[in-house]
């Protein structure tokens, strides 16, 4: 199964400004969340936000407010994205069926939107070096157990390339810019 952009969104899951320190690796996260956003607004993919209970972590880290065009989260109480009636109602609204998933924590809010997406007819797919967990054997554990529940795993690079699909265009040189 390719990946084709028209029936593409990221949603950008929880990146916020006090768990976001505590995440392992989180200054590698940051930049590679914040290529993989840049190239997806290349492709023209739309993007959701959220955030998971904002008044107590915050708002989404400013690197990636910055990055994104436009900066307009859905706040949820819930882990899974799909207990949040607006995020299911964008994703409908959307038409798309692919939904790539980049953020925090893996183990907990990516991993119950993924099972749900999966559950609800959608093809989550993750961007493994786009998510992480302060604890790494967390992100690790939660990765498998997507991929043992059929989730599409990929990385920002595999991705931005499969929806670009060919090479010589203006979209193949910026994103070609974007991840040397």
């Amino acid at each position: 199964m390719h990946i084709q952009n028209e029936d593409t969104l990221l949603a950008v899951v929880d990146i916020q400004e006090r768990l976001f320190p505590h995440i392992y690796e989180h200054d590698v996260l940051e930049k590679n969340c914040n290529i993989l956003i840049s190239g997806i607004q290349i492709l023209n993919i739309p993007i959701l936000v959220t955030e998971q209970y904002s008044k107590g972590l915050g708002p989404t880290i400013a690197s990636v407010v910055t990055t994104l065009r436009n900066y307009d989260p859905l706040e949820k109480i819930t882990f899974s994205c799909c207990g949040e009636p607006s995020f299911l109602a964008a994703l409908e609204k959307s038409g798309r069926k692919n939904i790539l998933l980049c953020g925090i924590e893996a183990h907990v809010c990516v991993l119950q939107t993924a099972l749900d997406l999966s559950k609800d007819g959608y093809q989550p797919v993750i961007v493994a070096d786009c998510v992480s967990s302060r604890k790494i054997y967390d992100k690790r554990v939660a990765i498998d157990r997507m991929k043992q529940s059929g989730v599409t795993i990929t990385t920002y690079e595999s991705i931005l390339f499969e929806c670009c699909r060919k090479a010589g265009s203006e979209q193949f040189k910026a994103i070609s810019r974007l991840v040397k």
